[in-house]
């Protein structure tokens, strides 16, 4: 029942996200943050199981690779990502830069740029980008509940 929660969840997120568009727009200083694409990645006992349960429920690979014990399966704007002894829980997984498609968006809020917001908004975080660099980062917190999250970037910080 968690499992179905999780993935209405991941549904009306995404649908939220994308019923506001995908067009790059320009960030304001004042804007609300704007976190990127967002997935659910799963930690799961049988990566192979697992595949073959939720291509029962539509989803085709887009990512990953099996014999590393990862994939990312998709079924229209829901994302899951299935990851076999790497995590230790379930984690909410936020992508800056990319659309819900992985689409890289001209203007986006760079993971760097999050970062620092959350911090001076009090947040602990458990592992922090290097803040001198320039391309792909990532950093992770920890909900109230212990549920990981995880903002991880692939793609260069926009040029500004």
């Amino acid at each position: 029942m968690k499992l179905l929660t999780t993935i209405a969840l991941v549904s009306v997120t995404t649908a939220a996200l994308m019923s506001a568009g995908t067009e790059d727009k320009k960030i304001k200083k004042d804007d609300t943050m704007q976190l990127g694409n967002f997935s659910v990645s799963l930690n799961v006992k049988d990566i192979k199981a697992s595949k073959e349960f939720y291509e029962k429920l539509d989803f085709k690979q887009v990512g990953g690779k099996i014999e590393q014990n990862w994939v990312v399966l998709q079924n229209g704007t829901v994302t899951v990502g299935l990851f076999q002894g790497m995590f230790p829980r379930n984690m909410l997984t936020f992508n800056p830069g990319w659309s819900p498609m992985k689409e890289t968006l001209k203007e986006f809020q760079d993971v760097r740029e999050l970062q620092r917001t959350l911090k001076a908004r009090g947040v602990k975080l458990q592992t922090e980008a290097d803040e001198s660099t320039d391309g792909p980062a990532s950093f992770t917190l920890v909900d109230p509940d212990g549920n990981p999250i995880l903002f991880d970037q692939h793609v260069p910080k926009p040029k500004r």
